[in-house]
């Protein structure tokens, strides 16, 4: 954490919550998914928390696993290491702009802090986990995982009905608006009547 003092209080129950929150073996899935996207070179971290937010932490292990996403023309020109922190915050906001352009919806992406400082890293796995999500959707070719790593997304089933398949369909009363076939009050009783005296 950049410069900042333990917390207390209610900000000390709220950070645990978010804490609690992250998946050490949802971690173990994306390191293995980032290194095998994108080969050797990014290596592994150590396990744990901390690992992973410093192998993510300069934005470079990110920046290289969403080039490998795109085929052509790739979305982050310059991935270079650096030990200043706004370059290092930069190459992650460069990560999560081409995420977007990618498909990743903004309700899925994590802030930059949230990695920085490692305020929110559930957050981290979870756009990092879209990401896995939408490249198996996808189906270019080029996620380099195993398939039941992550979920594929729902695609759009189009039908088209005729004019008669419409109108026979109003005809039928389907079992969830219910039936009342069979239906009466007999034998129902609702308790004792009332005893008046």
């Amino acid at each position: 954490m950049a410069n900042k003092g333990p917390s207390f209080g209610l900000s000390r129950q709220v950070q645990d919550k978010i804490d609690s929150k992250y998946d050490p073996e949802l971690e173990q899935i994306l390191v293995e998914w980032i290194s095998r996207q994108c080969g050797s070179g990014v290596g592994k971290p150590e396990a744990g928390k901390t690992g992973f937010q410093t192998w993510l932490k300069d934005g470079c292990v990110l920046s290289e696993l969403i080039n490998s996403l795109f085929t052509g023309d790739k979305p982050v020109k310059k991935i270079a290491s650096s030990p200043a922190a706004f370059k290092q915050m930069e190459q992650i906001s460069q990560f999560l702009n081409a995420a977007e352009k990618y498909g990743v919806t903004k309700t899925d992406m994590f802030q930059t802090v949230d990695l920085w400082e490692g305020k929110d890293l559930a957050a981290v796995q979870r756009t990092l986990s879209a990401l896995g999500s939408l490249a198996i959707t996808k189906e270019e070719g080029t996620y380099k995982g195993e398939a039941n790593w992550f979920f594929k997304k729902a695609q759009e089933n189009k039908r088209d009905f005729s004019d008669d398949q419409m109108k026979a369909g109003k005809n039928v009363i389907g079992l969830q608006m219910g039936s009342n076939q069979g239906a009466s009050q007999e034998g129902m009783s609702y308790g004792r009547p009332r005893q008046i005296m």
